[in-house]
């Protein structure tokens, strides 16, 4: 187990090493009408095309999940090792695979940065092409983190992170036999995982998708949410918050507007 602990340690820094360094080579913004900055992130440099900006953009996701997600995933990873051991001790057949449930688990996450990427790409050169949608962001990002915030208040939420944060029903319903068996409970816990952690994710992609200090503070806040043993109250205050300052924003940009 030691050793599981050490290497995971190992590649969260180098993770986060790598992360801080992209993000501070796109650092840079744009000012745009309506009084926000555009970051580099969805701006394609130089000749780059979009196949190529796509395939940057989703190996600095998948890198940033890696170093942000890996401490909060490895209770269940170690959950899976124990139960395993268990079951060849006792003379069962088990064939499990570490790095298929972890492959699993971030691939869930890979989509959904797929997904954010899409998104915030249309939204970026709907905004470049025209004033009038550009001056209409602001209000989105409140509608944003409004939203990311209720969900963290609802009940849904709470299943969600109740499977987060205490996996062993899975297996106690399923027989994991095979590394084929891994890779199926990486795909269940990182689905339950990112519906659970979306609207934290949002709040960091409406806010600031390159800044490092909001990236550690939402890869905290994921992991107190999943291990603290206040981890749920948590969650309904960052619900909250979030609910609170989404409010305010949108109220702020209509009064400007």
């Amino acid at each position: 187990m030691r050793t599981h602990i050490v290497i995971a340690a190992i590649v969260t820094i180098a993770a986060w090493a790598y992360t801080i360094s992209t993000a501070s080579a796109m650092s840079a913004t744009m000012p745009m009408p309506g009084g926000w900055s555009m970051s580099m992130a969805w701006m394609s440099m130089g000749q780059q095309s979009l196949l190529a900006h796509a395939t940057m953009f989703l190996v600095m996701w998948a890198v940033m999940m890696v170093a942000m997600m890996l401490p909060s995933v490895m209770p269940a990873v170690l959950l899976h090792r124990r139960l395993i051991r268990t079951r060849v001790e006792r003379g069962d057949s088990a064939a499990a695979s570490h790095a298929l449930l972890l492959a699993g688990y971030f691939s869930v996450w890979l989509l959904f940065g797929a997904v954010a990427y899409a998104i915030g790409m249309t939204v970026a050169a709907a905004a470049m092409d025209s004033t009038n949608v550009s001056v209409l962001v602001p209000v989105a990002t409140g509608l944003a983190l409004a939203a990311a915030g209720a969900y963290q208040l609802t009940q849904w939420r709470q299943i969600c992170l109740h499977h987060c944060r205490s996996p062993l029903d899975f297996f106690a319903r399923h027989n994991i036999r095979s590394a084929t068996d891994s890779w199926r409970f990486g795909l269940h816990h990182g689905a339950y995982c990112a519906a659970c952690c979306w609207g934290l994710m949002v709040i960091q992609l409406v806010l600031g998708v390159m800044s490092v200090p909001l990236m550690a503070i939402v890869a905290l806040i994921i992991l107190l949410e999943k291990q603290w043993r206040h981890g749920e109250t948590l969650a309904k205050v960052v619900g909250a918050v979030s609910l609170a300052a989404g409010i305010f924003l949108v109220f702020r940009a209509t009064i400007r507007a």
